[in-house]
């Protein structure tokens, strides 16, 4: 389930909508947690649902990857639902 990564020319707020961060961000957790993007809910706590620290850490690397942005280690503590996670990722790219 490997998605292309973006480059830094093609990733930006203007090119990056909050409703296509939050779709990746969602097919990315599903297929950590091995269940369907559709059962996981925008404002789950990533922790209930069951994301650990080895997947938490693993879509940092992902996040960059994909978005070209640096993100702290902490990324999925410090905005522990996909809504954070997105809201946050958009700002960074809209940042730029």
């Amino acid at each position: 389930m490997a998605t292309p990564a973006a480059t830094p020319e093609t990733t930006g707020a203007e090119t990056t909508g909050a409703e296509t961060i939050r779709t990746w961000l969602t097919e990315r957790v599903a297929y950590f947690l091995d269940v369907r993007p559709q059962d996981i809910a925008a404002d789950d706590l990533l922790v209930e649902i069951g994301l650990d620290s080895v997947y938490a850490l693993t879509l940092c690397g992902d996040v960059e990857d994909e978005f070209g942005i640096l993100v702290e280690a902490t990324l999925a503590w410090d905005h522990p639902t996909i809504d954070a996670l997105t809201a946050h990722i958009h700002s960074e790219l809209a940042a730029r």
